[in-house]
Protein backbone atom coordinates (compact mmCIF):
# COMPACT_ATOMS: atom_id res chain seq x y z
CA UNK A 1 0.00 0.00 0.00
CA UNK A 2 1.33 3.49 -0.77
CA UNK A 3 2.29 5.65 2.20
CA UNK A 4 0.77 9.11 2.16
CA UNK A 5 1.54 12.26 4.13
CA UNK A 6 4.92 13.91 4.51
CA UNK A 7 7.55 14.11 7.23
CA UNK A 8 7.29 17.65 8.57
CA UNK A 9 10.31 17.29 10.85
CA UNK A 10 12.47 16.13 7.95
CA UNK A 11 11.40 19.10 5.83
CA UNK A 12 12.07 21.53 8.69
CA UNK A 13 15.54 20.06 9.17
CA UNK A 14 16.32 20.20 5.46
CA UNK A 15 15.52 23.92 5.33
CA UNK A 16 17.35 24.69 8.56
CA UNK A 17 20.56 23.10 7.26
CA UNK A 18 20.35 24.06 3.57
CA UNK A 19 23.21 25.90 1.89
CA UNK A 20 22.82 28.52 -0.81
CA UNK A 21 23.57 25.87 -3.47
CA UNK A 22 20.72 23.56 -2.49
CA UNK A 23 17.81 25.45 -3.99
CA UNK A 24 16.92 22.73 -6.49
CA UNK A 25 16.98 19.98 -3.86
CA UNK A 26 14.66 22.08 -1.70
CA UNK A 27 12.29 22.61 -4.63
CA UNK A 28 12.10 18.87 -5.23
CA UNK A 29 11.64 18.15 -1.52
CA UNK A 30 8.75 20.62 -1.24
CA UNK A 31 7.13 19.34 -4.44
CA UNK A 32 7.35 15.76 -3.20
CA UNK A 33 6.06 16.66 0.27
CA UNK A 34 3.09 18.54 -1.19
CA UNK A 35 2.20 15.70 -3.55
CA UNK A 36 2.45 13.09 -0.81
CA UNK A 37 0.18 15.10 1.45
CA UNK A 38 -2.34 15.69 -1.33
CA UNK A 39 -2.46 12.01 -2.29
CA UNK A 40 -3.78 11.05 1.13
CA UNK A 41 -6.88 13.26 0.82
CA UNK A 42 -9.86 13.91 -1.39
CA UNK A 43 -8.86 16.60 -3.84
CA UNK A 44 -11.05 19.44 -2.54
CA UNK A 45 -10.02 23.08 -2.32
CA UNK A 46 -10.20 22.91 1.48
CA UNK A 47 -7.82 19.95 1.60
CA UNK A 48 -5.46 21.62 -0.86
CA UNK A 49 -5.45 24.71 1.35
CA UNK A 50 -4.69 22.60 4.43
CA UNK A 51 -1.76 20.90 2.68
CA UNK A 52 -0.28 24.19 1.47
CA UNK A 53 -0.57 25.55 5.00
CA UNK A 54 1.25 22.54 6.49
CA UNK A 55 4.04 22.43 3.90
CA UNK A 56 4.69 26.18 3.82
CA UNK A 57 4.57 26.31 7.63
CA UNK A 58 7.22 23.58 7.88
CA UNK A 59 9.38 25.30 5.27
CA UNK A 60 9.06 28.64 7.07
CA UNK A 61 9.95 27.12 10.42
CA UNK A 62 13.06 25.45 9.03
CA UNK A 63 14.14 28.45 6.98
CA UNK A 64 13.82 30.65 10.07
CA UNK A 65 16.37 28.43 11.84
CA UNK A 66 18.89 28.65 9.02
CA UNK A 67 21.92 30.81 9.95
CA UNK A 68 22.14 32.36 6.49
CA UNK A 69 20.83 35.88 6.08
CA UNK A 70 17.67 36.92 4.28
CA UNK A 71 19.52 37.86 1.09
CA UNK A 72 20.92 34.34 0.74
CA UNK A 73 17.70 32.66 1.80
CA UNK A 74 15.34 34.45 -0.57
CA UNK A 75 16.35 32.37 -3.64
CA UNK A 76 15.80 29.21 -1.57
CA UNK A 77 12.38 30.42 -0.48
CA UNK A 78 11.51 31.08 -4.12
CA UNK A 79 12.46 27.48 -4.88
CA UNK A 80 10.20 26.26 -2.07
CA UNK A 81 7.28 28.23 -3.48
CA UNK A 82 8.06 26.85 -6.94
CA UNK A 83 7.94 23.32 -5.52
CA UNK A 84 4.43 23.84 -4.15
CA UNK A 85 3.38 25.46 -7.42
CA UNK A 86 4.59 22.42 -9.39
CA UNK A 87 2.71 20.04 -7.09
CA UNK A 88 -0.50 22.06 -7.35
CA UNK A 89 -0.15 22.09 -11.11
CA UNK A 90 -0.46 18.31 -10.88
CA UNK A 91 -3.59 18.73 -8.77
CA UNK A 92 -5.08 20.90 -11.53
CA UNK A 93 -4.10 18.27 -14.11
CA UNK A 94 -5.74 15.53 -12.02
CA UNK A 95 -8.94 17.57 -11.94
CA UNK A 96 -8.73 18.13 -15.69
CA UNK A 97 -8.43 14.42 -16.39
CA UNK A 98 -11.22 13.53 -13.97
CA UNK A 99 -13.57 16.16 -15.46
CA UNK A 100 -12.70 15.06 -18.98
CA UNK A 101 -13.69 11.54 -18.00
CA UNK A 102 -16.98 12.75 -16.56
CA UNK A 103 -17.79 14.73 -19.67
CA UNK A 104 -17.06 11.72 -21.84
CA UNK A 105 -19.80 9.95 -19.87
CA UNK A 106 -22.18 12.81 -20.61
CA UNK A 107 -21.86 15.16 -17.64
CA UNK A 108 -22.27 18.83 -18.52
CA UNK A 109 -21.26 22.19 -17.10
CA UNK A 110 -24.56 22.52 -15.22
CA UNK A 111 -23.87 19.51 -13.01
CA UNK A 112 -23.31 20.68 -9.44
CA UNK A 113 -20.10 18.71 -9.00
CA UNK A 114 -18.67 19.93 -12.30
CA UNK A 115 -19.49 23.56 -11.51
CA UNK A 116 -17.89 23.25 -8.07
CA UNK A 117 -14.76 21.56 -9.44
CA UNK A 118 -14.30 24.27 -12.09
CA UNK A 119 -14.87 26.96 -9.47
CA UNK A 120 -12.24 25.38 -7.21
CA UNK A 121 -9.76 25.24 -10.08
CA UNK A 122 -10.36 28.91 -10.81
CA UNK A 123 -9.77 29.84 -7.14
CA UNK A 124 -6.69 27.65 -6.66
CA UNK A 125 -3.99 30.18 -7.54
CA UNK A 126 -5.40 32.92 -5.29
CA UNK A 127 -5.91 30.38 -2.50
CA UNK A 128 -2.30 29.21 -2.91
CA UNK A 129 -0.75 32.67 -2.53
CA UNK A 130 -3.08 33.70 0.29
CA UNK A 131 -2.48 30.49 2.24
CA UNK A 132 1.32 30.65 1.95
CA UNK A 133 1.35 34.29 3.10
CA UNK A 134 -0.78 33.49 6.15
CA UNK A 135 1.16 30.33 7.02
CA UNK A 136 4.49 32.13 6.85
CA UNK A 137 3.15 35.04 8.92
CA UNK A 138 1.87 32.58 11.51
CA UNK A 139 5.18 30.75 11.87
CA UNK A 140 6.11 32.73 14.98
CA UNK A 141 8.86 35.34 15.07
CA UNK A 142 9.96 35.02 11.46
CA UNK A 143 13.13 36.93 10.53
CA UNK A 144 12.51 36.04 6.88
CA UNK A 145 9.03 37.56 6.60
CA UNK A 146 10.18 40.18 4.07
CA UNK A 147 12.15 37.62 2.08
CA UNK A 148 9.09 35.37 1.83
CA UNK A 149 6.93 38.31 0.76
CA UNK A 150 9.38 39.32 -1.95
CA UNK A 151 9.59 35.77 -3.31
CA UNK A 152 5.80 35.49 -3.36
CA UNK A 153 5.38 38.90 -4.97
CA UNK A 154 7.78 38.01 -7.77
CA UNK A 155 5.94 34.80 -8.63
CA UNK A 156 2.55 36.48 -8.34
CA UNK A 157 3.59 39.15 -10.84
CA UNK A 158 5.08 36.54 -13.16
CA UNK A 159 2.18 34.13 -12.75
CA UNK A 160 2.36 30.60 -11.40
CA UNK A 161 2.51 27.57 -13.65
CA UNK A 162 -0.46 26.18 -11.78
CA UNK A 163 -2.49 29.33 -12.41
CA UNK A 164 -1.75 29.25 -16.13
CA UNK A 165 -2.66 25.57 -16.34
CA UNK A 166 -5.87 26.25 -14.41
CA UNK A 167 -6.88 28.90 -16.94
CA UNK A 168 -6.13 26.54 -19.84
CA UNK A 169 -8.05 23.74 -18.14
CA UNK A 170 -11.20 25.81 -17.66
CA UNK A 171 -11.07 27.00 -21.28
CA UNK A 172 -10.50 23.47 -22.59
CA UNK A 173 -13.28 21.87 -20.54
CA UNK A 174 -15.73 24.65 -21.39
CA UNK A 175 -15.00 24.18 -25.09
CA UNK A 176 -15.37 20.41 -24.72
CA UNK A 177 -18.77 20.76 -23.06
CA UNK A 178 -20.00 23.27 -25.63
CA UNK A 179 -18.86 21.04 -28.49
CA UNK A 180 -20.70 18.08 -26.98
CA UNK A 181 -23.85 20.19 -26.64
CA UNK A 182 -23.65 21.35 -30.26
CA UNK A 183 -23.19 17.79 -31.44
CA UNK A 184 -26.22 16.68 -29.49
CA UNK A 185 -24.36 13.99 -27.54
CA UNK A 186 -26.69 11.91 -25.39
CA UNK A 187 -26.36 12.72 -21.72
CA UNK A 188 -25.70 9.36 -20.17
CA UNK A 189 -25.81 10.75 -16.65
CA UNK A 190 -26.93 7.46 -15.22
CA UNK A 191 -23.52 6.03 -16.08
CA UNK A 192 -21.77 9.16 -14.78
CA UNK A 193 -23.77 9.61 -11.56
CA UNK A 194 -21.54 7.42 -9.40
CA UNK A 195 -18.49 9.35 -10.55
CA UNK A 196 -20.24 12.66 -9.95
CA UNK A 197 -21.25 11.67 -6.43
CA UNK A 198 -17.62 10.95 -5.50
CA UNK A 199 -15.84 13.50 -7.68
CA UNK A 200 -13.20 14.62 -5.14
CA UNK A 201 -12.20 11.02 -4.49
CA UNK A 202 -12.04 10.40 -8.25
CA UNK A 203 -9.69 13.36 -8.77
CA UNK A 204 -7.56 12.22 -5.83
CA UNK A 205 -7.29 8.76 -7.39
CA UNK A 206 -6.21 10.29 -10.69
CA UNK A 207 -3.50 12.26 -8.89
CA UNK A 208 -2.23 9.10 -7.16
CA UNK A 209 -2.11 7.29 -10.48
CA UNK A 210 -0.24 10.16 -12.10
CA UNK A 211 2.37 10.21 -9.33
CA UNK A 212 2.85 6.44 -9.39
CA UNK A 213 3.14 6.44 -13.17
CA UNK A 214 5.85 9.07 -13.08
CA UNK A 215 8.05 7.59 -10.37
CA UNK A 216 11.66 7.87 -11.32
CA UNK A 217 11.11 11.24 -12.99
CA UNK A 218 11.24 14.64 -11.32
CA UNK A 219 8.23 13.96 -9.05
CA UNK A 220 6.05 14.30 -12.13
CA UNK A 221 4.59 17.43 -13.69
CA UNK A 222 7.45 18.77 -15.82
CA UNK A 223 5.61 18.28 -19.12
CA UNK A 224 2.37 19.76 -17.82
CA UNK A 225 4.28 22.63 -16.24
CA UNK A 226 6.03 23.37 -19.51
CA UNK A 227 2.68 23.45 -21.33
CA UNK A 228 1.21 25.77 -18.73
CA UNK A 229 3.90 28.46 -18.62
CA UNK A 230 3.27 30.30 -21.93
CA UNK A 231 -0.11 31.65 -20.75
CA UNK A 232 -0.62 34.19 -18.02
CA UNK A 233 -3.99 34.62 -16.37
CA UNK A 234 -5.03 38.25 -16.32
Amino acid sequence: MPKFGFDQDALIEQFSQASSRQGESLRKAVQEATLKALQGRELTLKNIKDVVKQVSGAAAQGAGQNPMGAAQMEPLLAKAIAGMDAALLQAVEANRRALTQLMEYGAGLRETQVKKALGDIEKMEDTFFDTVRKAVAGAGANPLQDAWSQALDKLQVKGSGMGAHATQTIEQLTDQAQTALREGRATGLKAAQTLLDSYAALASGVLIGMAQGMQGSDAGGDSAEAEAKPKRRK
